[in-house]
C-alpha cells in the first residue's frame, strides 16, 4: 500500500494567522486538489494529520470543524479525488498531549489504523513541526512553499534530508512517475 501524509492549512488550502474557522474561510490552494487526484490515480492512500487548535482554544466548535472537512471533500470529488482519512489534534498550542504536531502520536495513530510502517512514507507539511513529527516516525520528508513554508525553509532546524517544492502539485509530480 502506498501512503501519503498531508498537513491541511497552508498545504492543501490557504492558511490563516486567524485559524481557518468556517467553510467559507476555507479556500483551496490552486492545484492542491488535482495533485491529491492525482496521488489517487497513482495508488495513494491520501491521508491528512493537522492540528486544530482552535477547536481547543473555544474558536470554533466540532460541527463547523466537521462542516469545513465536509466543504473540502466535496471540492476534492469534484477534482476526481478523495481522502482516505482526516486525522486532527484539536488540542490548544499548551496541550501536552502526545496527538499535537511536532509529536507523533497523530502519525502513530495513522500507522496503527492503516497497519503501516510509516519509515520512507511522504509526509508533507509547510511548518516544522510537521517535518518533527514525520522525522520522528521515520517519514521522508517534503516541505512546500505555500502556508508558512517560505518561512519555515529558512528555519536551522528544518531536518536534514527534507525535500523543498514550491506546492503540493510540484510534490505529485516528483512522486508519480
Amino acid at each position: 500500500m502506498k501512503l501519503i501524509i498531508l498537513d491541511r492549512d497552508g498545504v492543501i488550502n490557504v492558511d490563516s494567522a486567524q485559524f481557518i474557522k468556517s467553510p467559507d474561510e476555507w479556500r483551496p490552494i490552486p492545484g492542491s486538489l488535482e495533485a491529491i487526484a492525482r496521488f489517487n490515480e497513482a495508488g495513494y492512500r491520501v491521508v491528512v494529520a493537522s492540528n486544530q487548535s482552535g477547536v481547543g482554544r473555544g474558536l470554533f466548535d466540532m460541527d463547523t470543524l466537521n462542516a469545513i472537512h465536509e466543504k473540502m471533500t466535496k471540492l476534492l470529488a469534484q477534482a476526481g479525488g478523495r481522502i482516505d482519512a482526516i486525522f486532527f489534534c484539536p488540542h490548544p498550542a499548551d496541550s501536552t498531549c502526545d496527538c499535537r504536531k511536532p509529536r507523533a502520536g497523530m502519525l502513530r495513530e495513522i500507522a496503527a489504523r492503516f497497519n503501516a510502517d510509516l519509515r520512507g512514507v511522504p509526509t508533507v507539511g509547510d511548518s516544522l513541526r510537521d517535518l518533527l513529527a514525520g522525522q520522528e516516525v521515520g517519514c521522508e520528508l517534503f516541505l512546500v512553499l505555500t502556508g508558512k513554508g517560505e518561512r519555515t525553509v529558512k528555519d536551522p532546524n528544518v531536518p536534514a534530508g527534507t525535500r523543498v517544492f514550491a506546492d503540493l502539485a510540484a510534490v505529485a509530480d516528483a512522486l508519480i512517475e
